[in-house]
């Protein structure tokens, strides 16, 4: 456990000592901070007759999504094998399962810390707009829970991504690839609402864009939850079976 936790420790330095880290936070601030500008504005005009974080659940968040985990997780693995410190890594007293899930715990952690500033932004309209509806405690603890259950899903993604090649590039383009499939897939089962098919239902429970409408309503679905965590841990699976392979060669 101490290596684990060093190990963290050591991942997670890395994301602020690196300029990556910086522009990643960066980017996701201005889309949050041009989101909330735009919803304090529509405040100014007519009543809206949603909750405040679901109408936070649009174009700007999955773009910071889709974008940001690729580049929080391109060089996990990738930048590890191309400056030659994989090997060392991999001879060091430590099992495989250690290092891949340090390294997925700190970009899950950094992951999260990237998403405070839409806390603050919630928090403030509700100071605002007390007395109203429009921010309820249970809605934002729940989205918090959607965006967390996501992060360890496309975290988690990137690392199996980052672990299948030495080029950074090549990482974060496939962990966009499989990442921007879930989100596509999301929208086919909306496309054939009435088809009651098994493959429909699929579509369904893996929709990412549904699950999070959900969340920002304030609804946590277990079924959700078992899906986020089944596939997390199917990806964390296929992680350590590419470093593994590393030994056998």
């Amino acid at each position: 456990m101490q290596v684990y936790w060093t190990l963290t420790r050591r991942e997670l330095g890395t994301f602020f000592f690196s300029w990556i880290g910086y522009i990643v936070i960066a980017g996701a601030v201005f889309l949050m901070g041009l989101d909330f500008y735009t919803l304090a504005v529509k405040l100014q005009g007519e009543p809206i007759p949603m909750p405040l974080t679901e109408i936070f659940i649009n174009f700007s968040f999955w773009l910071i999504l889709l974008f940001s985990a690729p580049l929080i997780t391109m060089r996990l693995f990738a930048l590890e094998k191309y400056s030659g410190t994989f090997e060392t890594l991999m001879t060091a007293p430590v099992g495989d399962v250690a290092v891949v899930l340090a390294k997925f715990t700190a970009a899950l952690v950094f992951f999260m810390i990237m998403w405070l500033p839409l806390l603050g932004c919630v928090v403030i309209l509700r100071y605002f707009t007390r007395g109203s509806n429009l921010v309820e405690a249970g809605a934002l603890c729940s989205i918090y829970i959607g965006i967390f259950l996501l992060g360890c899903l496309y975290m988690a993604i990137g690392c199996f991504a980052s672990s299948l090649t030495r080029n950074q590039i090549i990482a974060a383009i496939i962990s966009f690839a499989i990442g921007v499939t879930f989100f596509l897939l999301s929208f086919l089962a909306d496309q054939f609402p009435l088809r009651q098919t098994w493959e429909m239902r699929v579509l369904d429970r893996i929709s990412v864009w549904r699950q999070m409408q959900e969340f920002a309503r304030g609804v946590v679905d277990t079924r959700y939850v078992v899906f986020y965590l089944t596939a997390t841990l199917l990806f964390l699976f296929l992680t350590c079976r590419v470093v593994e392979s590393r030994r056998w060669k």
